[in-house]
């Protein structure tokens, strides 16, 4: 069934180089990857030689960091081109850190938004995988992420930041270099938009803690929880300018959706040939699955929701490139890749009955991501609540809404 989804074949949609890196990239999934997934899913120090030493073999071959801003060794410029090979490296779940798309957002943040000194102390060893970035935003004292209720501050004194506060469900905390952190740099009384900053912070500086590591449904996924102790950075450590957090948090997490989405997908097409794989075999011949209507229920269903996903993703990729706001498109994106993952995942499961909630496949190692999709950058509730709100006043000022 791998050939029936038109991942790699869309000759009109993308350039020949999107699509051989699309095809080189699953090739290397394919061999180098999945075939270790047992291995890379354990904890320890074994499992992270191993990714490094894959790593390695990813970058030797060119595969590595293809989205990484074109200046700084990436191949891929437009987010439309990348989305065909962002499924491929989305077919795994370790993929993004094998292939260094695990960092690309934090890559063109830096780049953008950074001093000289940060790209030259942060962006340049990154890119070069002698660092790790991770970033702070969610606070154990709040639910959510809403910039109004940061309590995290950074006062500025002699030209350094000094910084206190706690951040959780912090990325990558097992192994980070540095972290980007939002923090309050204004009085309690300024307005939230002019009130938080964005101040990047090296894992090692005194006062700087991992508090703990947090498992995911009871399996680490590199989350935890950070503290800062009068942690004391240079002033040119700011990202941005001062009192611009809130602006670079909405860029942020709509070009971080957009990434995750298309790895999703690529997670969601992995279901889908497991589905058609099982269904096919003897088992499920001897099964008789590919005559039962419920089962072609699931393999329509999932079908509907990836391709579905992939195109709402391929408008907002669309309106990304063009530089054209359009968080309604990235949101409903969003939503629509988490539910197709869902989808694809839950049906995998049941037609791989207790197989496929053991760990005898990757599937219960996928399932747990699908869950954690529907919350991940912006639970589908706020999300859906933001876009059904923007809409309806839409429609205060105009007639007709004319979709892309």
């Amino acid at each position: 069934m791998g050939t029936l989804m038109p991942e790699i074949h869309e000759k009109s949609a993308h350039t020949e180089l999107a699509r051989v890196l699309a095809s080189e990239v699953r090739k290397f999934v394919d061999e180098m990857i999945i075939p270790n997934e047992s291995r890379l899913a354990q904890d320890g120090n074994a499992s992270f030689c191993l990714q490094s030493e894959l790593a390695e073999k990813a970058r030797y071959a060119g595969l590595w960091g293809l989205f990484y801003p074109l200046s700084h060794g990436g191949r891929i410029a437009s987010l439309e081109d990348y989305l065909i090979v962002a499924e491929q490296e989305g077919r795994s779940e370790f993929s993004p850190a094998i292939l260094g798309s695990h960092s690309a957002l934090d890559a063109h943040m830096l780049l953008k938004f950074g001093t000289d000194e940060i790209r030259q102390n942060f962006l340049q060893p990154m890119v070069a995988g002698k660092a790790i970035p991770s970033y702070g935003m969610t606070e154990p004292e709040h639910g959510g992420s809403f910039p109004a209720l940061i309590t995290t501050s950074a006062y500025l004194s002699n030209g350094n930041w000094t910084i206190n506060g706690r951040k959780w469900f912090v990325g990558n905390t097992d192994r980070a270099t540095f972290v980007t952190v939002l923090a309050r740099t204004a009085e309690e009384n300024t307005a939230p938009g002019k009130a938080l900053s964005m101040i990047v912070v090296p894992a090692d500086s005194p006062g700087f803690r991992v508090e703990r590591q947090i498992t995911v449904m009871d399996r680490s996924l590199g989350q935890g929880e950070i503290s800062f102790s009068e942690v004391r950075v240079p002033s040119h450590n700011l990202l941005g300018t001062r009192g611009s957090g809130i602006d670079l948090m909405s860029w942020r997490l709509g070009m971080g959706r957009q990434l995750r989405s298309m790895n999703w997908v690529g997670l969601a097409q992995r279901c889908f040939d497991l589905m058609g794989a099982r269904i096919n075999s003897d088992r499920g011949r001897s099964a008789r699955l590919p005559e039962k209507q419920l089962v072609r229920q699931h393999v329509a269903k999932a079908y509907q929701a990836i391709a579905s996903a992939r195109a709402l993703i391929r408008v907002a990729a669309r309106g990304v490139d063009a530089r054209r706001s359009n968080d309604i498109e990235i949101n409903i994106a969003k939503i629509a890749a988490s539910q197709a993952l869902c989808i694809a995942s839950d049906s995998a499961v049941q037609l791989y009955g207790a197989e496929g909630i053991s760990d005898l496949t990757p599937l219960s190692g996928i399932y747990r991501i699908a869950r954690t999709s529907r919350i991940l950058d912006g639970s589908d509730e706020s999300l859906i609540s933001s876009v059904g709100r923007r809409l309806i006043n839409f429609y205060k000022e105009e007639d007709v809404y004319y979709f892309d």
